[in-house]
């Protein structure tokens, strides 16, 4: 039956960020594939706990029952798991109530691949190796960083903030800064193109999309004064006034508008995650990816010139 996913939000997902498979994953490192399938068909009626990337994808999904006509969003499982190793994790799913019904079981091989054939915005997996293969095509790939996972069933919101550089946008402006580590030539370079918008970053697709949801939830909110937005953007960057302004115009060329945008000039990110509360972070520095509790899901965007060593 052909299946019209071209106009959805596509998030491929792997098991190892939808749930917490350390248990799995020690018994595999150490005792092989064999040992690896005979536990998870041991244990496949006991749910996998959940995982870093769970409460996104929960409420994620959630959207699909506000708009249950259009059903925006489609969440895909991208697995290095074979069919059979996989029936846990999809009997996991349908004990949490997870709308997911669709998978790539590759056996081993490599399920970033199949990104664009789903129309997949974004890939989350707890495997670095996936994720650099995945950004090495050029494909929308990000790191979930462990994390003490709280996911309040009582709390109705999607909070989901971005940084910008490396991120939504191009690396440009960042290559510019690390040059010479210079502010004072950074401003100026984000000055004298401020009517210039940036080329997207691997995440622009995501942020678009995601703003597509937002416009349907203002539409929503026009008819019905009593509903109750679920999702909220924010961008979260180093930049500050006046460099602001080309982020701004870059945001606008797009038609996109997140709901709240902190500009903190080099101040600790943690001071502001640690009180927006986001249920995902997406950052291509991993020194901005920490939060006091360590509650925070977090999720690193291995991309441009952060992420190069050091000649």
């Amino acid at each position: 039956m052909a299946y019209a996913i071209e106009d959805k939000l596509v998030i491929g997902v792997a098991s190892s960020a939808l749930f917490d498979l350390t248990e799995s994953d020690s018994i595999y490192q150490a005792q092989g594939v064999e040992a690896y399938r005979l536990h998870q068909e041991q244990n496949l009626d006991v749910p996998l706990a959940k995982g870093v990337a769970f409460s996104f994808i929960r409420r994620l999904l959630g959207i699909n029952n506000v708009f249950a006509e259009q059903r925006p969003v489609e969440v895909v499982l991208l697995s290095r798991n074979s069919p059979e190793t996989g029936l846990r994790i999809f009997r996991s799913i349908a004990h949490y109530e997870l709308d997911i019904s669709r998978a790539a079981f590759t056996a081993g091989g490599a399920p970033h691949s199949y990104i664009p054939a789903f129309n997949g915005s974004l890939f989350l997996t707890a495997n670095n190796n996936d994720v650099r293969a995945a950004i090495d095509a050029n494909y929308p790939a990000g790191l979930v960083l462990p994390s003490k996972v709280y996911d309040d069933e009582h709390d109705p919101e999607l909070r989901v903030a971005f940084d910008f550089d490396g991120v939504i946008a191009d690396d440009e402006s960042e290559t510019v800064f690390k040059r010479n580590n210079d502010v004072g030539e950074f401003q100026a370079h984000e000055q004298s193109r401020r009517q210039i918008p940036h080329r997207p970053g691997l995440l622009a697709d995501l942020f678009r999309q995601l703003d597509a949801l937002r416009k349907l939830e203002e539409a929503r909110l026009a008819h019905d004064p009593d509903y109750r937005k679920i999702l909220r953007m924010a961008i979260v960057t180093a930049r500050n006034a006046p460099a602001h302004e080309r982020m701004v115009t870059t945001l606008k060329s797009w038609g996109v508008t997140p709901d709240q945008a902190f500009l903190l000039g080099g101040m600790e990110k943690a001071r502001i995650l640690d009180v927006l509360r986001p249920h995902i972070y997406f950052d291509d520095q991993i020194g901005h990816l920490r939060s006091e509790a360590g509650t925070i899901p977090m999720v690193h965007i291995p991309f441009g010139i952060a992420n190069k060593p050091v000649a």
